[in-house]
């Protein structure tokens, strides 16, 4: 079974200013850390039954860079929904007043 993917506009803004922090960081990392996250998108579109961390909210790390992908599953449509790729050093409040 396969799950569509949809990335909030929160969560693209996420990934945005990480790409753009990285590569400030480190020319060439941001390439790393979007080569991951897809890696881990496309887990999400066969396996999207990770640890539910907050109500319906699940979360899975991106290995090696201290991000989680927080998303919502609708079984009935087979649609993973991207909330956030949020930096877990950020205060977690943070997360939760977009929830």
């Amino acid at each position: 079974m396969t799950f569509v993917i949809k990335i909030d506009q929160d969560a693209i803004r996420d990934i945005e200013e990480a790409i753009i922090w990285y590569e400030s960081q480190q020319k060439g990392l941001s390439k790393q850390f979007l080569f991951l996250l897809e890696e881990h998108i496309d887990r999400l579109r066969s396996n999207p039954y990770f640890q539910i961390k907050y109500s319906n909210v699940r979360c899975l790390p991106i290995k090696a860079f201290p991000f989680m992908i927080h998303y919502t599953l609708d079984e009935s449509s087979q649609t993973v929904i991207i909330r956030a790729v949020f930096n877990t050093h950020l205060n977690p409040s943070m997360w939760r007043k977009r929830k």
